[in-house]
């Protein structure tokens, strides 16, 4: 009977198996099917206003991932690609069936940079002759920034407007660390490396102090006067109303001509029927930017035959393979080899969107860069980020484009060991080494570091630190005391450093990827974006990438959005391996 009961269970447990295995694999199908080969085909109508909110994640690039469990789960992030959204507002310009846009943005989680791009691209359409109107409930200060292109901007009659200026915030942790024990041992070679400052003081230097305002008034005098452009104001009459927040409701907004009315979304789409042009507000016909991309209006279509490669190195650069969200070396030096095995492609653009990191993977990017640029044009565009391990990889190209406000620059290094000998001290547990030789035992967290392996820590540092100035030197043709003169880990935006030679021009993607063309002599050509993040079915079981993604949105949810990013920063920080070219602050502008 026992042998029966075992043998019935196990053929029961063997249907249910397979039950569970043919529900799964049917969601997966049903997914994949929606998703790629699915019957909705998107077709733009007649009298279509484009409608941005842009709610999602905007990246440089977020090509489609292949990733069936985090489909199935809903982990997968909802994002955007930049490059497609500029391509598709540029279609924009001559579909006939496209009246206008719609700005109808609360909060966008993107870059100042990635912000300024799309706002150009639709003062370029503004200038078509279509229109270009915008409306939120509240528009906080980067809303507020790109909605203000608008022919028209209206807000809610009870809504607020947050324009004041910008501001950062860096939480210092010396005093935490020196309570409970977990220290951050830090070797730095740049007086302006102030990475790990957080983790040595307990408040801002003053050569911190000095570039974060340096790099913020620039930043800010850089949106001022795309807001003064559209509004007709002037720099002084902009800053009178941040100062005395005299735009920080409707009725002030309105007295400042710093919106156009104060209205409920129904009325603004009354507005919206009268600029189309038709008779009943039904007749309007809505199509959302993701929409629009979706139906092909993502990419710019040629029959060309020359290809320009875009690249594109985005996150913070690891050592190994990387992947949409990190930078490791084997990632772009495959995306590199296979640009330089088409023989379409003539010409390459490498945009950088990455604050740094491993400064072992940033050389060895370096050099394949070095190697490819022998064999045709490279050319670099600059994101919202391109600092430290970034800028290390861009300093050799043929010409660099940096937006008027990336954070560029840092060159400096620093290198962080955990230290944990005063906490285990407290709680009475000693760590004792044995070795063979006198370094044999190396760095110990359970014990302070001793002045001699300090010692050796600092001068690879300086050794590095040589390295990355000289490699600048070169690539930009300046000298060794011109180059450290403006590193020291020190942060520049795009507009400061053009003027100290860090940078060749002022410009968008676009213009990098023409600059490519015009250096490969190519009149006519398509672009060909890399990576491709391609995820096979198999491979989504690698790393269990969608408990990943359910862990972070769990912890996002309990901590809050202040403490979970607390939590983030001291994350990353345990996560730093090797000397570190990583852009010297952790904060938020504001």
């Amino acid at each position: 009977m026992t042998f029966l009961r075992e043998l019935l269970a196990v053929i029961l447990g063997f249907f249910i198996s397979m039950f569970i295995m043919f529900f799964v694999f049917a969601m997966i199908a049903s997914v994949l099917g929606s998703q790629f080969g699915g019957d909705d085909i998107v077709t733009v109508k007649e009298n279509s206003v484009l409608t941005l909110k842009l709610d999602a994640q905007i990246k440089d690039y977020a090509p489609n991932i292949d990733d069936p469990f985090a489909m199935i789960l809903g982990l997968n992030e909802k994002r955007m690609g930049l490059n497609e959204m500029v391509n598709a507002i540029e279609n924009a310009k001559t579909d006939d069936n496209i009246k206008g846009i719609s700005i109808e943005v609360l909060n966008i989680n993107a870059g100042i940079s990635q912000v300024q791009s799309l706002r150009d691209k639709i003062q370029e359409f503004k200038e078509t002759g279509k229109f270009v109107y915008a409306y939120a409930d509240m528009y906080p200060q980067k809303s507020f920034y790109f909605g203000s292109v608008a022919d028209s901007m209206f807000i809610n009659p009870v809504g607020g407007i947050e324009f004041k200026g910008l501001s950062s915030e860096v939480i210092y942790l010396k005093d935490f660390q020196d309570k409970f024990g977990f220290k951050l041992e830090v070797v730095r070679h740049g007086k302006y490396k102030s990475a790990v400052e957080p983790f040595l003081a307990n408040e801002m230097s003053a050569e911190n102090r000095e570039q974060t305002k340096s790099f913020l008034q620039s930043i800010w005098d850089e949106m001022i006067e795309d807001i003064g452009y559209s509004k007709n104001k002037t720099s002084e009459e902009l800053n009178n109303i941040a100062d005395e927040l005299q735009a920080r409701n409707p009725e002030l907004a309105l007295t400042s001509t710093m919106v156009h009315g104060s209205i409920y979304k129904d009325q603004y789409r009354e507005k919206l029927k009268n600029r189309v042009g038709v008779e009943d507000v039904e007749d309007v016909n809505y199509v959302t930017l993701k929409k629009y991309i979706e139906s092909g209006k993502g990419r710019i279509k040629s029959t060309a035959k020359d290809r320009v490669a875009v690249i594109y190195a985005q996150g913070e650069i690891i050592y190994g393979e990387g992947d949409e969200n990190t930078l490791g070396q084997d990632l772009i030096i495959s995306a590199l080899k296979q640009a330089k095995k088409n023989p379409s492609v003539k010409a390459i653009v490498l945009r950088i969107n990455s604050p740094g990191g491993s400064g072992l993977a940033s050389d060895i990017m370096w050099r394949e860069l070095e190697l490819i640029s022998d064999k045709m044009p490279l050319v670099v565009s600059m994101g919202d980020v391109a600092a430290s391990g970034g800028y290390y990889m861009a300093c050799n190209a043929d010409y660099i484009f940096a937006e008027p406000t990336t954070i560029t620059g840092s060159i400096g290094v620093f290198g962080i060991l955990p230290n944990l000998s005063k906490f285990v001290g407290d709680i009475g547990i000693n760590a004792e080494q044995v070795g063979t030789n006198r370094q044999s035992s190396g760095y110990s967290i359970f014990e302070p570091m001793n002045p001699e392996f300090y010692g050796n820590v600092q001068s690879d540092i300086n050794d590095f630190y040589q390295t990355f100035v000289q490699k600048v030197a070169d690539g930009r043709n300046m000298t060794f005391a011109e180059v450290d003169s403006v590193a020291q880990g020190r942060v520049w935006t795009g507009t400061q450093a053009q003027k100290i030679g860090l940078v060749d021009e002022l410009g968008s993607l676009e213009d990098a990827i023409e600059k490519a063309a015009n250096l490969a002599d190519l009149s006519s050509y398509q672009v060909r974006n890399y990576p491709d993040y391609q995820k096979e079915f198999k491979d989504a079981f690698k790393g269990m990438s969608f408990i990943r993604s359910s862990k972070e949105k769990l912890l996002q949810s309990e901590l809050g959005e202040q403490n979970y990013k607390i939590y983030k920063q001291i994350d990353e920080f345990s996560n730093w391996k090797g000397v570190q070219a990583r852009v010297p602050f952790l904060f938020t502008i504001n």
